[in-house]
């Protein structure tokens, strides 16, 4: 079993990288991080910098919340790029824009390392559960030095195609997701101003056509008023304009999800950004 060296142990991170030290890898860590004397505890190995972690991991994983903190971490001072050796296996689980991925694959393959884009989904629940979907661009041959991995990780994994397909599948992914959360919210907000239970509704509404795990899930949040964050507002946001963007640089124009968009950056300006994205109802409310 290769060594792997993990950057980034947040919400979805950390459970992550625990789940391949029960798979039985020796997992190293950056001594920096909230979470590092808990893996430490786990077993983890704890290094200063991402250089030094690269040089002894034989796959180098990144969870991190944006492009900015990937390429950072990988060209930065001290970053993987530095310390990577040939042979070596590069796999960012973050969510980032699809040009960001390939410009990083190419970049790794200068120095004969492959590289791997896949994004996750599932939240923090899946985290946990070791049950994420991942969806990942990049090569078979990488894919299949990954899957392993990925087992320890998560349940649904799907080799989408070449580099940034796993970037793109995550996009339209947040895409539904955010349009979903805002036709629940704004349903959920209509029976209340009109008097309908709402316990009633989503019982009676998940088995019919309208279910879905958002209705199920974040429909139960919304009854609750149980925002506590499993994925705050300000990454859907992040992960909306990445949508955006890539619809603009393939010329497909994105009305629903512009629309979220605005919605989730007027959420962030009033304070929400750090609930969890189903507290989008607060602001349709």
């Amino acid at each position: 079993m290769e060594n792997v060296g993990f950057i980034g142990l947040g919400i979805m991170g950390k459970p992550m990288a625990l789940h391949l030290l029960k798979a039985g890898y020796t997992v190293s860590v950056l001594s920096s991080s909230k979470a590092a004397d808990e893996l430490a505890g786990a077993g983890a190995l704890l290094f200063p910098t991402s250089r030094e972690l690269a040089q002894t991991s034989g796959i180098v994983i990144t969870m991190l919340p944006d492009s900015p903190e990937v390429e950072e971490v990988v060209t930065g001072p001290d970053g993987v790029l530095e310390g990577i050796q040939p042979g070596s296996l590069f796999i960012d689980m973050s969510t980032i824009a699809p040009a960001t991925a390939v410009n990083l694959h190419r970049k790794l393959q200068q120095t004969q390392v492959e590289a791997l884009d896949a994004p996750v989904s599932g939240g923090q629940v899946g985290a946990e559960a070791a049950t994420l979907s991942i969806m990942v661009g990049g090569s078979a041959e990488a894919f299949e030095r990954a899957l392993p991995l990925f087992r320890a990780m998560g349940k649904n994994i799907v080799h989408i195609g070449a580099p940034g397909a796993g970037q793109t599948t995550k996009a339209c992914n947040q895409m539904i997701v955010g349009m979903t959360i805002q036709a629940v919210g704004e349903a959920f907000a209509l029976a209340r101003k009109a008097g309908v239970d709402l316990e009633k509704m989503r019982e009676v509404l998940l088995g019919g056509f309208a279910q879905s795990r958002i209705l199920d899930l974040h429909g139960k949040r919304i009854i609750d008023k149980n925002f506590k964050p499993g994925f705050k507002i300000k990454l859907h946001q992040k992960d909306m304009n990445i949508a955006l963007q890539t619809g603009q640089q393939y010329k497909v124009p994105l009305k629903g999800t512009s629309l979220v968009a605005e919605q989730m950056n007027t959420a962030v300006t009033q304070g929400h950004g750090e609930l969890d994205h189903s507290a989008l109802f607060l602001l349709i409310e």
